[in-house]
């Protein structure tokens, strides 16, 4: 009995130490475009995107595992498996598409913190630049265990000021189920859709796995391994998923034009008439939050997929290069156009991800890769029934909101 119980102890720790890759990618698919995007169904639909949100878990626990069960079984990243198994050019086809929407993306993000920032009190021409060089010394002065750390700790501040934000508004006797053929709606539900995984997550997941195997010297306990992250990944694809539920729930029904999408202004100011002053606070600490989480996570999996592709050993130039526009671009376009950005950036999402998600596919199946962890069976079968659902719906839904 005692031994049973050390045994199921060390387990434990050790499913602790390995603790983080799957957990971080989750958690920066909730970034600020996440946070307004699902802000808008709620503002726009109340609780009426629950259903879709929730079913949603299932595809993206489906996509990302194959992501990590990459990266343990080859550790290796999915740009630099790619690059050698098959070309560079087809590695740096797949990794274009997530370069150019995560410069976006960036852009975003700086937007989103500095929103949050300046409603404590610090103007964007102040904090966008102090961001940029605190993101900066993360990513290339860190190991990345070190700042998964950090980025853990991020992430708990997250899940406190979203669950602070619904808990002071409190729940409505709202339905969780709607549907309407209305361009709005199929517009944001292509949006949702786009939302859940996005291009940079699977060359994230897979490079920070095998980075963190060899990291913490998991390197033959492959099996263990991958025991482990498909729970991370669950843990992750449910708790990401109930977040966006969360903030659904939080700005559901605000008064906004329903033929219009709110502006972060009327966002912030959900709570003034329950938190007064604070109400600001709490939603800038939120997408402060977020905001900086997913960043640093972008910023990673980003380029570790393009320099895997181009085959270039100094990462740090990649990341020091390819936030400088996003920088720019955040301080001079204005705040009041954030929302039609983010919102048609995460539409655009779903068609980015088509090669990677097809590569990654034929990658899991292909045994002289993969070795014993190759797709087989019922995994493979829901992994192409997953993909092609979510990419059918979102695609559909996208052409018939024009």
């Amino acid at each position: 009995m005692r031994r049973n119980s050390l045994t199921t102890r060390r387990n434990e720790l050790k499913f602790i130490k390995f603790f983080g890759p799957a957990w971080l990618v989750m958690m920066a698919d909730m970034d600020a475009s996440s946070i307004i995007g699902a802000a808008q169904t709620g503002a726009l639909f109340k609780y009426g995107f629950i259903w879709i949100m929730l079913l949603l878990v299932i595809p993206l626990y489906v996509v990302q595992e194959v992501s990590g069960r990459i990266g343990i079984a080859t550790g290796k990243g999915l740009g630099e498996v790619i690059r050698e198994n098959y070309s560079k050019k087809l590695a740096i086809l797949m990794a274009l598409p997530m370069a150019l929407t995560d410069a976006v993306t960036y852009a975003i993000e700086y937007l989103g913190i500095g929103i949050g920032l300046e409603v404590i009190g610090i103007p964007l021409i102040l904090s966008i630049p102090l961001i940029y060089v605190v993101h900066i010394m993360i990513v290339t002065k860190r190991k990345y265990i070190q700042a998964e750390r950090f980025l853990l700790l991020i992430s708990a501040f997250l899940i406190i000021s979203l669950f602070a934000t619904l808990f002071l508004r409190g729940i409505k006797p709202y339905s969780p189920f709607y549907f309407s053929p209305s361009p709005q709606f199929l517009f944001l539900m292509a949006a949702t859709v786009g939302a859940v995984v996005m291009p940079f997550m699977l060359f994230f997941q897979a490079s920070a796995t095998a980075i963190k195997l060899k990291e913490i010297g998991y390197c033959k306990c492959k099996d263990t391994a991958i025991k482990h992250m498909r729970k991370e990944t669950l843990l992750g694809a449910v708790f990401t998923e109930i977040l966006m539920v969360v903030v659904e729930m939080a700005f559901a029904g605000i008064n906004v034009d329903p033929s219009t999408f709110a502006s972060p202004q009327e966002l912030s100011s959900v709570l003034t008439p329950l938190a007064g002053s604070l109400s600001p606070v709490i939603f800038g600490l939120g997408l402060i939050s977020a905001g900086f989480l997913a960043l640093v996570v972008i910023s990673l999996g980003s380029a570790w997929g393009v320099a895997e592709a181009l085959n270039v050993k100094n990462v740090n130039i990649i990341y020091i290069a390819e936030s400088v526009p996003a920088v720019v671009l955040t301080l001079l376009v204005p705040s009041v156009n954030l929302v039609c950005i983010v919102l048609d950036l995460l539409v655009f999402f779903v068609y980015a991800l088509i090669g990677p998600i097809i590569i990654l596919g034929i990658i899991s199946r292909n045994k002289k890769i993969m070795g014993e962890y190759a797709s087989r069976g019922l995994s493979y079968f829901a992994y192409w029934i997953s993909s092609i659902i979510l990419l059918i719906i979102a695609i559909i839904a996208s052409l018939s909101s024009i």
